[in-house]
């Protein structure tokens, strides 16, 4: 029986970064190539073939649309690849939960598509890298990894895109979801999945766009005005996310500030800066007379894609971006 392909689409990040001391905390990320890559993963004997592409070779700070495009037109490639079963995708962890969810909504869950990344550089003691990588390719081979759209794989847990978030600076085991923990315990050498897949069949929910709009996020602090906002919306934003106190509140006057923005079409989202948590309507915040929506269980950095992503599909007016994000 012949073994399953596994493509690797490499971006850089801390996994493929090095630092030249075992023990040094600084380190320059996306020094390691994919064939470097390619031959360590393809020296674990995890049963699986594996392929490779690069695509960049930076920090995640500075990802952007030109390596999305890229991410996506690849992972749709490979879809339609018979004789490629799965995806897995190096990236750097800061903006991991951004990547995974702009791509789970704008994908098929057909295969199944895993980032994985590393907390510490390569050629640091205890290094992460090709443990999380063996984890992921692992996945990305399972049959069962199908149907669950956007995966990663970090610390020996799997996490939906739609959950998944980074939430400590440092330590291999940086990642949570939220309002579901992991779906799968993983090691290089088992895979636990704890409940069936849910998205078997599923289309993309968006089409790729030509481009994403301008949404802003403004973080809450006490004391603040509305500085921020009349900022963003002279940058044009069309959205503006509040990463807001508790239950995505913030100071009155910046809430007049936005139901201004509302009130001229520009759609504003209540999301919260704690580390989790539910933001709900019509709580503390008048979302129905100030036009807001509540982000209820996505955080700023994914209420942001989503927003963008219903932008950009045509969907306008609050109700219906409500609904969305519900």
């Amino acid at each position: 029986m012949a073994q399953p392909c596994i493509r690797i689409l490499a971006t850089g990040g801390t996994i493929a970064g090095t630092s030249g001391s075992a023990t040094g905390k600084a380190y320059r990320a996306g020094q390691i190539g994919i064939e470097a890559l390619l031959e360590e993963a393809r020296g674990l004997d995890l049963g699986m073939a594996c392929e490779g592409r690069q695509i960049a070779a930076i920090g995640s700070q500075d990802i952007g649309w030109a390596e999305w495009d890229a991410l996506h037109r690849e992972c749709s490639a490979a879809l339609a690849d018979e004789t490629v079963a799965g995806v897995v995708i190096t990236h750097g962890t800061d903006t991991a939960e951004e990547t995974a969810f702009l791509l789970d909504r704008t994908l098929p869950a057909a295969k199944p598509i895993v980032l994985t990344g590393s907390m510490r550089p390569a050629d640091a003691l205890g290094s992460d890298g090709m443990r999380n990588l063996a984890t992921a390719l692992r996945v990305a081979a399972d049959p069962g990894g199908a149907g669950r759209g956007v995966l990663v794989a970090m610390g020996d847990q799997v996490f939906a895109a739609r959950d998944v978030r980074k939430a400590a600076t440092q330590g291999p085991e940086a990642f949570r979801g939220f309002p579901r923990g992991s779906i799968a315990a993983v090691s290089p050498s088992s895979l636990e999945w704890f409940g069936p897949p849910a998205r078997t069949g599923e289309a993309a929910h968006f089409a790729w766009p030509q481009s994403l709009p301008r949404v802003e996020v403004i973080h809450a602090v006490a004391a603040m005005d509305r500085t921020m906002v009349d900022a963003a919306l002279a940058a044009g934003a069309a959205g503006i996310v509040l990463a807001g106190l508790g239950q995505g509140n913030a100071p009155r006057a910046v809430l007049e500030a936005l139901g201004e923005a509302a009130a001229r079409g520009v759609v504003v989202v209540r999301a919260s800066r704690t580390d989790q948590g539910l933001v709900d309507r019509n709580v503390e915040v008048d979302d129905d007379a100030f036009g807001f929506v509540a982000a209820r269980a996505l955080n700023p950095a994914r209420s942001r894609i989503l927003l963008q992503l219903l932008l950009a599909s045509g969907t306008t007016g609050p109700a219906r971006i409500q609904a969305a994000f519900d």
